[in-house]
């Protein structure tokens, strides 16, 4: 299991940012390098708990669809999304919010597991893990531009 781990710092309050973390509009822009978009469940606005969206982007040179539920959330200072039908063997995307003196600590703690046994961990060295950091870098560049855009 590969384990991602970001913390950002965002000059805004922990709703704002919370609430933008979940927001399927928000996720598509800072995903438009991969062109994902939107497909089925929740499709625009925030996600809540027990729904789901299903994503479909290339990555790769591939378009692959991953589907993923919110799976646990405390409001304004946690959230679980979790793959439901996708091409991971597991997928598991925690997200932590804490405010100081009017900043926001935002934590993401992404694991994951390849399939194809030590062809997808080979893979995941390679490829994968620097994706996906590059993946949530740019989203978290864009949560950051948009919650700070609203003080």
């Amino acid at each position: 299991m590969t384990t991602i781990n970001l913390t950002t710092k965002i000059k805004a309050p922990k709703q704002i940012v919370f609430d933008a973390s979940r927001n399927i509009d928000i996720h598509q822009k800072s995903a438009s390098p991969s062109k994902e978009k939107a497909i089925a469940g929740v499709t625009s606005g925030l996600i809540n708990l027990d729904e789901t969206v299903t994503w479909r982007g290339k990555h790769f040179g591939f378009y692959l669809t991953h589907k993923s539920r919110i799976t646990a959330m405390n409001f304004y200072d946690y959230f679980v999304d979790e793959m439901e039908n996708g091409k991971f063997k597991s997928f598991k995307h925690e997200h932590f919010f804490e405010e100081e003196n009017r900043v926001t600590i935002m934590k993401d703690k992404l694991q994951y597991e390849t399939p194809f046994g030590i062809l997808g961990e080979l893979l995941d060295i390679l490829f994968l893990e620097k994706h996906l950091t590059n993946f949530l870098l740019e989203r978290n560049k864009v949560l950051k531009e948009v919650s700070e855009s609203y003080n």
